[in-house]
């Protein structure tokens, strides 16, 4: 057995001790999103730092909870927050939580993320679908190194990294609550600094309507292991050189609490038709 397939699998028992509930679907929130677990009923909230082994995250809005719950009666597991690579520098690490929760049993993964908007049409407070998305981390794939057989393939695909049938839920849902609901690519910098304006031009000749620091590597490694994944990002401000204010990271939180009742809304009911699948 690869060392990190073995490692996995203690954390999650560590976790069935805990908490011993069946899940198949798990949501990854991103900054200033942790208020949709005040959708879940009858929930079990573990502290990251609770859990052995579990990466804990330092970035503000960033809770750091492994959080199961329930909407109309079925399990779901709740990551409130999660790790980046500019906090440690490790994409094995980021992604150690997604392999986590596969040997919990998760099987569907929706991953969500505060990100800046870089197609000029598209404006902060705006929800994007994620169709698509570009790695332009200079750290490259999380899947580098020895490949563990036990969760998939040396060369998984990627020709649907967002899973068609997820992610047309969830457009199918953002037109039955009439939510706006912007749709395109998103790109991956590592950050922790801001994109350039130059990097944003760059970014939108090439195909992205958004930037951020977080998501692809997890995408990458849940497609590793065969698990169908459906992505949102919070648009919280337009990129560099887009509008004239400088940005900053209370911007992206106060954001976020604006949109958190359509978000909410989107998710909520996106996850229940998503479990009923």
């Amino acid at each position: 057995m690869g060392q990190i397939y073995d490692a996995a699998n203690a954390v999650a028992q560590h976790i069935r001790e805990k908490c011993d509930r069946k899940v198949e679907l798990c949501v990854v929130l991103g900054s200033g999103l942790g208020a949709f677990v005040d959708a879940l009923e009858d929930k079990v909230v573990i502290p990251y730092s609770d859990i052995e082994g579990f990466p804990v995250s330092s970035v503000k809005g960033h809770a750091g909870n492994l959080v199961f719950g329930r909407l109309d009666g079925k399990d779901l597991v709740v990551m409130q927050g999660r790790i980046h690579y500019y906090e440690c520098g490790d994409l094995k690490r980021v992604t150690f939580p997604v392999r986590i929760l596969y040997c919990l049993g998760c099987r569907r993964l929706i991953v969500t993320n505060a990100a800046g908007a870089v197609n000029e049409a598209f404006n902060a407070g705006d929800l994007m679908l994620i169709t698509d998305h570009i790695n332009f981390m200079q750290a490259s794939s999380a899947l580098v190194g020895p490949n563990e057989d036990e969760f998939g393939p040396r060369f998984p695909d990627m020709c649907e990294a967002y899973n068609k049938e997820m992610t047309d839920i969830l457009r199918q849902t953002a037109r039955a609550l009439n939510i706006p609901l912007q749709e395109g690519v998103y790109a991956a910098f590592h950050g922790p600094e801001y994109e350039t304006p130059a990097e944003v031009r760059m970014a939108q000749k090439l195909g992205a309507d958004a930037v951020g620091m977080s998501t692809v590597p997890e995408v990458l490694v849940a497609n590793h292991m065969g698990m169908k994944v459906a992505g949102v990002s919070c648009l919280t401000n337009k990129g560099a050189g887009l509008s004239a204010t400088k940005l900053n990271h209370e911007e992206v939180m106060e954001c976020g609490r604006k949109v958190a009742k359509n978000f909410i809304s989107l998710l909520s009911e996106g996850v229940r038709r998503i479990l009923t699948l």
